[in-house]
């Protein structure tokens, strides 16, 4: 019914966009300077051109450059309407679109009616007995939502809206994550700005006091966002991963687990973060790329510390008067060195297998072992093998069965064990003392450039120090091999399928996954450490859903009186995704057996990013099937990731996260820079972000509304490659809304007064077929009542057919436009909303295709296009030139049937039609061609217009004069 082409399609978005927003040219991006050590001035220099790069990013789209726009005028809704009650329809229908009128009260009512409730599925006619139900991913409550969840909003609401309109009964569960490790450092961030205080000056009771305030506070932010964005969520069954029901699932969980054996605590590497002290997850760890010596700020460090590059120092050869040298980045863990590794086909090194070298330092003896693991090319090829500090040593040292000292703890100062000059030290700042005491010893060989990945905590920003940890690990192995054969037999379905591979060789690789975390916020792990009495061994641990029952296990299990045992709970908290890995039941009540478990799970369908992959939607698969026996999904979408319009990864350092309700409301660029300085970047990072908005939005942001940031998101190819979304983009799906507006207008304007109900699709199929007989300007000049009746049913249907296809992308329009046309609609199909109206179905519309009218009636809208371009290159405003038309028998035969139509639309004078190839006269068409000098058009291989210009024309422009002359017919 309208046309999509102007919206979310760059190349198209552009020529929308061409009278709001004015372009300038951005400058071309550089490339960013290798780091080298220079002087201190020479690093300011370097610096300043990195973040230059970041803000001259080559821009090769007219959408990619700074861009301004002029304001619209406001049009609001300002009928006295309480929340809750149903907006007022009647009121004079202004003259364009305006998010702020069309979007205010729909939701609150939407809500109240409790249209989002799954009971609603009773009332509806067209109900079917099948049912639909997912759970959105739940947002972190660290901060509000961006354009990311919107694409999941938009995705998911669609996909609910469809299915409750076919009849399904359906639910959709809100709910937020607790965010352990991420929510506790913003809320740490805030005390110490906010208080001057850290952590550790509360207790922890007061600490998680303050903690749920944040909560409280960004919770409700979410859930406002969420209403805003017109997600159709079941409130009443909202879900925090932190509420008693969650909880009780959490701690049945981990009981369960551990009683089969699939949870046990272990000394094993984990990824650390010394400024946390504690273990994090792998998606905590970013990457940073570094092509030199950099000088970088680590937390609790006054000066900034040197990464990339590479050491290289020696170990004498005990009983030879040889030495192996050996290269490393960290000189420092050095101390806990216990092999030197080489390959076995390294001629260098075949006659140092099996000898020993001698530890500068602690005089201990290493042994050279060989292993096809080391890489001959790199550094020297003989390798540091220190377990307790790398990954990699750590499997070199199980396959050659090797101690494993740490030297570094959990503060990230230097183990006694390291020795008096380096106990207690920090690890980066002992690195120079190491270097210097081996160049004393005269070991040390130099150093390099040395490009390198840095692994980095994401909300600390120090670097991660692998380290040995008792731990609490899930045993994944198994459950793996189950999740890979539940995709390969078909049982669970993942979409793009060429995820299935990814899935495939990670699963096959997985490693046993660290869930215990030194915080305070999360849920505390339900594990208790035993003192018995007369007991020698130093670590002994039961577990239960209360201390109460760990106590009674404690006493079956040793023998022992109940009372005599003192219990401790463990003080770590659970990894945030053990308890997201089981929201898709937890949230339907499980461990009960409830009416929503009984009715909702397994869940229809999980719909998210392909990001989360394997840190969500691998263990929910793993945890589902192993605590409930049943795939906690059927089907995996995967959508792609939301980048700017440059393609970059959205990042606040960078000033390109948007919030949605900025692109729904419209933002200044004054208060993008507030929020800018708000956060918790520091000055500099501050500076670049505020510059970067600066050159992107230089008036801010326009308003754009939600139905035309979710149509824009959704107009994407979301399982394609990375999306770049622009807010050019949105404007355009705001100028497709303004296009849904005009067209009510019209059609409300073609119906005038009359309030006459129309009949059903399949009443109204004869009087279709009928109209279809007749010529197109008839139906639309005709006073003839049935022919004007008839018209008016055919608009009528295609305009609430159209909103209704639309209405799960676009809801609020949809509904406004559509309760418009409520005094139209017959009593037997009113329903009180768009949203519980049946969805289109082709079944019921097959009445209404006709392949032969629709080509015909394309061909007729080819020729008034050409004929109106061919106008318009004439320079022809007011005159009514004449229109030949050089085509087939049949095509002529179709021109002549909507030849009114042609005259009308085109601003012709006459219609004359030549056939070349004709056999046999047809009345109304010429025997001899059209006259030499007319202005040509083609319009198909058969079908060329001819515009012969009788009366005089003036002031044509010479380049249309020039440009036409080249197709006039000689």
């Amino acid at each position: 019914m309208w046309s999509t082409g102007h919206c979310p399609r760059a190349r198209l978005v552009a020529k929308t966009a061409t009278k709001l927003w004015s372009s300038k040219p951005s400058e071309p991006s550089r490339p960013v300077p290798s780091a080298l050590p220079r002087p201190q001035t020479e690093k300011h220099r370097r610096r300043r051109e990195r973040e230059k790069t970041i803000l001259s990013v080559q821009h090769n789209k007219a959408q990619d450059q700074a861009l301004t726009w002029s304001e619209k005028p406001k049009i609001v809704y300002t009928a006295q309407t309480p929340a809750g009650t149903k907006k007022d329809t009647s009121l004079p229908f202004p003259s364009s679109y305006s998010p702020d009128y069309v979007e205010s009260c729909w939701y609150q009512w939407w809500e109240k009616q409790g249209f989002f409730n799954p009971d609603q599925h009773e009332r509806l006619s067209h109900r079917v007995d099948q049912t639909f139900s997912l759970c959105i991913p739940p947002p972190n409550v660290t901060g509000s939502l961006h354009l990311g969840h919107a694409l999941t909003v938009a995705v998911q609401d669609a996909l609910v809206r469809w299915r409750r309109m076919q009849g399904y009964k359906v639910l959709w569960v809100p709910g937020c994550d607790h965010a352990g490790i991420a929510t506790q450092t913003v809320v740490e961030r805030r005390l110490l700005r906010e208080k001057g205080k850290h952590r550790q000056d509360f207790t922890r009771e007061e600490f998680l006091e303050e903690v749920w305030k944040w909560k409280n506070e960004k919770g409700e932010e979410i859930y406002h966002q969420l209403r805003q964005l017109g997600a159709s969520l079941d409130w009443s069954r909202a879900c925090f991963t932190m509420d008693p029901g969650v909880s009780t699932a959490v701690t049945e969980a981990f009981v369960r687990l551990c009683d089969s054996d699939l949870i046990y605590r272990s000394e094993g590497l984990v990824n650390w973060s010394c400024a946390l002290q504690s273990a994090i997850s792998d998606i905590e760890v970013e990457t940073k790329e570094v092509s030199g010596p950099t000088m970088m700020s680590v937390p609790g460090y006054e000066n900034k510390v040197e990464f990339g590059t590479m050491f290289t120092f020696a170990y004498t050869v005990e009983g030879h008067d040889s030495e192996v040298a050996v290269s490393t980045t960290r000189p420092e863990t050095m101390l806990g060195d216990v092999a030197v590794a080489v390959h076995p086909d390294d001629p260098r090194y075949q006659a140092f297998h099996g000898q020993w070298c001698r530890h500068p330092f602690t005089n201990r003896l290493l042994p050279i072992i060989t292993d096809t693991m080391v890489d001959m090319e790199l550094g020297t090829g003989a390798v540091k093998v220190t377990p307790a500090h790398d990954f990699v040593d750590l499997h070199l040292s199980q396959r050659h069965s090797l101690p494993r000292p740490s030297v570094i703890r959990g503060d990230g100062t230097m183990e006694p064990i390291c020795g008096q000059w380096l106990e207690g030290m920090k690890r980066f700042d002992a690195r120079q003392l190491v270097v210097d005491a081996l160049a004393e010893k005269k070991l040390f060989r130099g150093k390099k450039h040395h490009v390198m990945t840095l692994p980095v905590c994401s909300r600390s920003g120090d670097i991660i120090e692998p380290l040995l940890k008792k731990q609490w690990f899930v045993r994944c192995n198994t459950m793996a091999m189950k999740a890979i054969q539940a995709v390969e037999e078909g049982q669970l379905e993942i979409i793009p399928h060429h995820y299935t591979k990814t899935w495939k060789n990670w699963l096959s690789n997985i490693s046993d996954w660290c869930i215990s975390r030194q915080l305070w916020w999360g849920h505390q792990i339900p594990a208790y450490q035993l003192d018995l009495p007369n007991s020698t061994t130093k670590e002994e641990w039961v577990w239960g859903r209360s201390e109460k029952e760990a106590r009674q296990r404690a006493a079956v299990k040793y023998g022992v009186n109940p009372d005599d045992i003192t219990l401790r709970q463990d003080p770590d908290v659970l990894d945030t995704w053990f308890s997201s890995a089981l929201f898709p039941f937890a949230m339907l009540g499980w461990p009960e057996k409830t009416s929503d478990l009984h009715h909702f799970y397994p869940n229809s369908v999980l719909e998210t990013g392909s990001d989360l992959i394997f840190f969500w939607v691998a263990r929910m698969v793993m945890l589902g099937s192993e605590l409930t026996g049943q795939l906690p999904f059927k089907q995996v979408l995967f959508h792609s990731l939301v980048r700017d319009k440059y393609g970059r990864k959205m990042s606040k350092s960078l000033g390109n996260v948007i919030d949605p309700l900025d692109v729904i409301h419209g933002v200044s660029l004054k208060r993008l820079q507030e929020k800018v300085k708000e956060g918790n970047l520091d000055l500099r990072e501050q500076q670049v972000a505020m510059e970067a908005q600066r050159k992107d939005y230089p008036n801010g942001i326009p308003q754009c509304g939600t139905d035309a940031l979710r149509f824009a998101l959704c107009s994407h190819k979301i399982q394609g490659g990375d999306i770049s979304l622009s807010v050019s983009q949105v404007l355009g799906c705001r100028h497709f809304c303004n296009k849904m507006w005009q067209t009510l207008r019209f059609t409300l304007g073609v119906f005038g007064d009359s309030a006459t109900p129309v009949g059903t699709l399949e009443e109204e199929y004869v009087k279709a077929v009928l109209l279809n007989q007749n010529e197109g300007t008839e139906v639309a000049t005709d006073h003839r009542s049935t022919t004007k009746q008839a018209a008016s049913t055919v608009l009528y249907h295609c305009v609430s057919l159209s909103l209704a296809l639309l209405s799960p992308f676009m809801p609020f329009i949809t509904e406004e436009l559509w309760q418009r046309l409520q005094p139209f609609r017959p009593e037997a199909l009113a329903q009180t909303s768009l949203c519980l109206q049946p969805y289109p179905q082709s079944t019921r519309l097959t009445h209404w295709y006709f392949p032969e009218e629709e080509k015909d009636f394309l061909l007729v809208q080819d020729v008034i296009r050409i004929a109106r371009s061919l106008r318009t290159q004439c320079g022809l405003t007011k005159e009514k030139p004449v229109l030949w038309a050089v085509c087939s028998p049949s095509q002529a035969q179709t021109l002549l049937r909507f030849g009114s139509a042609v005259l009308n639309l085109s601003r012709i004078s006459n219609l004359e039609i030549f056939c070349p190839d004709l056999a046999c006269p047809l009345p109304s068409v010429h025997s001899t061609p059209p006259p030499t000098g007319c202005f040509i058009g083609v319009v198909d291989h058969t079908c060329q217009l001819h515009l012969h210009i009788q009366v005089c024309i003036r002031l044509i422009p010479i380049d249309l004069l020039q440009h036409s002359l080249m197709h006039v017919r000689q």
